[in-house]
């Protein structure tokens, strides 16, 4: 048996790096990964970090490329690969427009699909933009549903898949949660410019945020959020990585640089980002990924938007939306940073997303797939 897997942003190889070094392990499965580089610099460090090389790179990525770009490129490049290795299977993951593309390039292909991360639903497609539109069309291209609970088991039964066709295996992302906090005992976080000493005796706040439908006037109430408390409490830090997208860095960048606890960082790489979220003692974030993996070290989470398509950590106590709104933006800060009782209801909570045995069992039933 031959599996592409296909790869084409940061948050794509972390979630995928574990089923890459699963079927690495299987001796009867020969393995193949294809990246698009749809996002360059922030794809190479998680692969790296995992010792994956590549088998081909497209090597996509271009400066104020569109969507429309990156889809004709992604499927074009996708299809040559397909065509050339011949795989019984092609597994993409999530959301993205590298993932629709591979579903795509491997359905012109008549190649059996693998949809990792299948089932999450908002029923907006303009929240998230464009993701929600692309995992509801990679559903469709899809062969197996790799769902990772079972409210996204529920939600593409409710859309007419063929239950025999999905199965509840938990989130790749908590398997590579897992196997990065083994290793931070042993490993040296280097954070940049002395930002590790500065955090001494302080409380944190991890931010992140990228969403195009905050682009604008969401993000700059973002930021009066984050410097409005970090005005009113001096026990309190910021550490924000910033995405690199430049409608990110410049809302960002005129409302909280030179604040003295504010830390506008560079993108970390995924060591040094498990290292800062478990040390953090809450996450400010329009992040799945980081919605994710969260509950598993213990951190409550508010989450920048207005829907989810993850709505179990909302259910289980461990997330809440506030969306962009300055003001309950503030007032969630306060309560979760003041209110004891409140942060541990948060707090201790039990992950939905999985235990760390996602891969083996996506892998396992590729394997004893017709």
């Amino acid at each position: 048996m031959k599996v592409i897997t296909v790869i084409g942003t940061r948050p794509e190889a972390i979630k995928l790096a574990p089923v890459v070094l699963e079927l690495n392990s299987r001796p009867d499965i020969e393995s193949v990964v294809c990246v698009t580089a749809q996002h360059r610099q922030m794809l190479d460090q998680p692969l790296e970090l995992f010792e994956i090389s590549p088998d081909h790179d497209l090597d996509i990525m271009t400066a104020g490329q569109s969507l429309a770009g990156v889809t004709a490129k992604a499927v074009e490049g996708l299809d040559r690969v397909i065509q050339a290795e011949q795989p019984d299977w092609v597994l993409v993951q999530g959301d993205t427009t590298t993932a629709f593309c591979g579903a795509l390039a491997a359905f012109y292909q008549r190649v059996k699909v693998g949809h990792v991360e299948a089932g999450l639903r908002t029923w907006n497609k303009w929240s998230p933009y464009p993701e929600e539109m692309n995992r509801c069309l990679v559903g469709q291209l899809s062969d197996y549903h790799f769902a990772p609970t079972d409210r996204s088991r529920s939600a593409l039964l409710r859309e007419g898949f063929d239950e025999k066709d999905i199965f509840v295996t938990g989130n790749t992302v908590i398997d590579s949660l897992l196997w990065a906090r083994k290793r931070l005992d042993s490993y040296k976080v280097e954070l940049p410019d002395g930002l590790q000493d500065s955090l001494e005796g302080k409380r944190v706040v991890l931010v992140t945020g990228h969403r195009r439908e905050s682009f604008g006037e969401g993000f700059i109430n973002i930021c009066k959020a984050i410097k409005r408390v970090a005005d009113e409490m001096e026990d309190v830090a910021f550490v924000y990585p910033m995405h690199l997208n430049p409608n990110v860095r410049e809302p960002v960048n005129k409302y909280l640089q030179g604040h003295d606890r504010i830390h506008l960082i560079e993108p970390l790489t995924y060591m040094p980002f498990v290292w800062l979220m478990n040390r953090s003692d809450l996450v400010l974030t329009d992040s799945g990924g980081v919605q994710e993996e969260a509950p598993s070290l213990g951190k409550p989470v508010l989450v920048m938007r207005n829907t989810t398509e993850r709505p179990e950590g909302v259910d289980a106590g461990n997330a809440r939306l506030v969306g962009t709104d300055l003001d309950v933006i503030v007032s969630s800060l306060h309560e979760l940073l003041e209110n004891k009782e409140a942060y541990n209801s948060m707090a201790n909570v039990k992950n939905p997303y999985g235990d760390g045995t996602t891969s083996r069992q996506i892998i396992d039933l590729i394997a004893r797939a017709d």
